[in-house]
């Protein structure tokens, strides 16, 4: 076995410096529950898969305790359970590495730890007894299902579906979309799909989630907006002037340019915004995996609510491997958005910016391939929405400007992408002073 020049065997340093880091996840998984304890039950972690025995009588004590439906911290774990050798001391120590927002990437490196050590220990008594491959095989197999429940019967499903063209449907599946030449082709944001909804800057990105976003919320449901671009005060300074139809020059400082009769509706229009029960994390830099963290913590927070995730924009999504290639990374932040809707199984809008090349052509309405580091985007998503607005080019004169204008703009929402029903495009009325996007009066 290979040796250093100081007799330190090499092998044994690597199984060493391997059993530290290993310690140091399972503390920081353990750490994490305590402050989380919703996690605890969801994960579906189980005692074996930690390698430090001190570690599964923690874990033990902790379903145990989330089971009876107690608290799980320092003090219910020292004085309701029995944690061993583990202590008052150790237990401080396991708190001071938790880390809620690498939760996940860290528990699946728990669970592929444990799949190695049971695969060597099967490799090893295969050995021993003269396995068959079929035996191995088997044994392998049941190793990397064990921990899962993956219902692959249609019968069920089928079963949910006698009734459909029977009865009206209660559309569960469908946050409704209240514009009704857009609600036609999409039904509404599906839970477990991807809608992209891309634009030119400052051609109303923002003001279309926010739309969204405030409608989602005061029908029940649980708006979750990951604002990456634009600060929290801003941002809610242009939903306050949407619920209260305020021009937004007037938020800057509404003591000296409100009315007399906005000062009035002042009250009602907050409380109505808070009954919306937005969430807004404006933190920037965010990874998919921070997103993922704080959904399900909201998840648990309000469980008989059903989430709808906003993100603006996809192009600063942080990449957690980073493959210096925006392309490449932008391909990679797409799948993952993919997979975050449907392991939470909800809608996820996530606005994006076209590129440049749109602003060459004689022809300005844009279409997919406009969308910038276009990456899988177009396969990825379910629904492909492109925002348009003629008014956006136009460069009127100094004798059209001193005319009176239209308060409000047309813009055209082009769904360019359903992999699920028709593409086309709806018209609506932006108006861009307060930001309110209302049904374009037909006839």
């Amino acid at each position: 076995m290979p040796q250093s020049r100081n007799g330190f065997n090499i092998k044994e340093g690597e199984i060493k410096m391997r059993e530290l880091n290993t310690d140091l996840l399972e503390k920081s998984i353990l750490g994490t529950m305590m402050q989380e304890n919703y996690l605890i039950l969801d994960a579906g972690i189980q005692p074996e898969m930690f390698l430090s025995q001190v570690h599964r009588v923690i874990y033990q004590a902790m379903k145990e305790l989330a089971n009876a439906g107690k608290p799980v911290d320092y003090v219910t774990l020292l004085t309701e359970v029995d944690v061993g050798d583990a202590g008052a001391q150790y237990l401080t120590t396991i708190a001071y590495y938790a880390n809620p927002e690498k939760f996940e990437h860290y528990a699946d490196m728990l669970l592929d730890a444990w799949r190695e050590r049971q695969k060597s220990a099967i490799l090893t008594e295969a050995l021993s007894e003269n396995w068959t491959i079929e035996e191995i095989q088997t044994k392998l197999d049941q190793l990397y299902t064990s921990n899962m429940t993956i219902e692959t019967s249609i019968e069920q499903d089928l079963v949910n579906m006698a009734e459909r063209p029977f009865f009206p449907e209660k559309m569960d599946d469908f946050i409704p979309i209240d514009i009704e030449e857009l609600a036609k082709m999409l039904c509404g944001f599906r839970q477990g799909e991807v809608t992209i909804i891309a634009g030119r800057p400052s051609m109303g990105k923002t003001d279309v989630m926010n739309h969204f976003a405030l409608a989602a919320g005061m029908m029940g449901y649980l708006p979750i907006i990951f604002s990456l671009e634009m600060n929290r005060k801003m941002l809610l300074e242009r939903l306050v002037a949407l619920t209260g139809n305020i021009n937004r020059l007037k938020m800057r400082n509404p003591y000296k340019y409100l009315s007399e009769e906005q000062k009035n509706e002042w009250m009602d229009t907050l409380s109505n915004l808070k009954n919306a029960n937005l969430h807004i994390d404006d933190r920037a830099g965010l990874t998919v995996r921070q997103m993922r963290a704080q959904i399900r913590k909201l998840m648990n927070k309000y469980p008989t609510k059903k989430p709808i995730v906003f993100i603006d924009y996809l192009q600063i999504i942080a990449c957690e491997e980073d493959r210096n290639n925006p392309y490449l990374n932008t391909a990679y932040i797409s799948a993952q958005l993919k997979k975050m809707a449907k392991d939470f199984h909800c809608p996820v809008v996530c606005l994006a910016q076209l590129n440049r090349a749109v602003e060459t052509r004689q022809n300005k309405r844009p279409v997919m391939s406009d969308i910038r580091d276009s990456g899988n985007i177009e396969q990825d998503a379910d629904v492909i929405i492109l925002l348009f607005r003629d008014s956006y080019y136009e460069r009127l004169s100094p004798e059209e400007q001193s005319q009176p204008q239209q308060p409000y703009e047309r813009l055209e929402f082009i769904v360019a992408k359903n992999r699920n029903g028709p593409t086309g495009t709806a018209y609506a009325r932006y108006y861009k002073s307060t930001g309110r996007i209302v049904e374009e009066e037909k006839g």
